[in-house]
């Protein structure tokens, strides 16, 4: 994965706005104050979230930040739109296209931890604000019902 900051910005805008485009949601744009949080982050080389005030995806061992934002959005074959509602299996796909979220700022890093939860290989850590996945408020996605064709 290359860590240069302005292609990391371009493939992470350019791949998240076209899966949230697909989803009626608008366009995120790059927040730094995001992008820094993550990356400070992400040098932990630690596989867990980091519990911070931002939703958050995270991604190991993909080959560009593309494919990593490609597997979170395949995970819409497992969202059930009739229950609406927050799974371990779709938390990337909705904190993705949650039509709340305004901004995105992503890090990455090459990590070489062999702790328990440690991570090897390239790790990228996105924040996302206004964070999504908030319980209560999946019923408020009706674009994704009428995407799914089930309206």
């Amino acid at each position: 994965m290359s860590s240069s900051s302005d292609s990391l910005q371009f493939a992470v805008l350019n791949s998240t706005n076209i899966y949230r485009q697909h989803y009626e949601a608008q366009n995120v744009t790059w927040n730094s104050t995001l992008a820094n949080y993550a990356q400070n982050y992400a040098k932990n080389c630690v596989w867990k979230h980091s519990g911070g005030p931002y939703g958050e995806n995270l991604a190991a061992n993909f080959e560009s930040p593309t494919l990593a934002i490609d597997a979170w959005a395949n995970e819409e074959s497992e969202y059930s739109y009739d229950d609406r509602k927050f799974t371990e299996k779709t938390g990337h796909f909705t904190q993705l296209v949650w039509q709340n979220t305004t901004s995105v700022g992503c890090g990455l890093v090459q990590c070489d931890n062999d702790a328990e939860n440690g991570v090897k290989g390239a790790y990228l850590v996105c924040e996302y604000s206004p964070r999504g996945n908030v319980k209560g408020q999946f019923g408020c996605m009706e674009t994704w019902i009428n995407h799914a064709g089930l309206d």
